[in-house]
């Protein structure tokens, strides 16, 4: 699903422009003053390029209606370059201020940085570190001083479920269960090889030992 930008001005050329520039990767909605803005930000949009200086209902006032329900970035378009309007202009809500006259490869970097961070700040943590050992839960990868180590499927499985869990011992058939299924067909032994070469490959990169055998136990992560 293609993101949305909003984009308020009076002015309808400059609307158009930016419609036309930015219409080939965003979804587009417009406005051309204060309520048709604070109406259109009922279909939240994913970023608002708002003009400040429109008559009647002006952009800071838009964007104080609109800031309590709305989290996405707001950047505000104005011919104003004084810092005291630009506080003014955060004070409200905004989060980036765009000079008029400007250029349309610049907002157009700007707006894409705008949205990559909003993304990463949604998008929560899947990495751990434990030292200088990274793993990446979603990308389902681990490096030791960013450089990576390979690992099976079931290897990244049993690395996972410890890791998750550092200081908790879990038992050969506890692992085999988590990792190949109740259902599975071999032997919880194979627990003890896939174990046997997770160390073996860390140790070619670190000398911390992060699985610890706790005799008559298990195995436990120790971070």
């Amino acid at each position: 699903m293609r993101q949305k930008l909003l984009i308020v001005d009076d002015e309808q050329g400059i609307v158009d422009i930016m419609k036309s520039y930015f219409s080939a990767e965003y979804e587009i909605l417009t406005a051309c003053n204060g309520p048709e803005a604070v109406r259109m930000a009922q279909e939240q949009p994913d970023l608002i390029l708002l003009d400040i200086n429109m008559p009647g209902m002006d952009g800071l006032l838009v964007c104080r209606s609109i800031r309590d329900h709305v989290s996405c970035p707001i950047l505000f378009l104005t011919a104003r370059v004084e810092s005291a309007d630009q506080i003014l202009g955060f004070q409200a809500g905004g989060d980036d201020y765009i000079v008029k006259p400007f250029d349309l490869e610049e907002l157009g970097a700007r707006v894409a940085a705008h949205l990559r961070r909003e993304q990463r700040r949604q998008k929560p943590s899947a990495v751990k570190f434990f030292g200088t050992l990274a793993v990446d839960y979603a990308a389902r990868t681990v490096t030791v001083d960013g450089e990576p180590v390979a690992f099976s499927r079931r290897e990244f499985d049993i690395l996972e479920l410890l890791s998750l869990h550092p200081g908790q011992v879990f038992d050969r058939e506890h692992i085999y269960e988590s990792v190949w299924g109740i259902d599975g067909e071999g032997s919880s032994d194979v627990v003890m090889e896939h174990i046997r070469k997770i160390r073996a490959k860390l140790t070619t990169r670190t000398f911390t030992n992060y699985i610890k055998t706790v005799w008559g136990c298990g195995y436990r992560w120790d971070s």
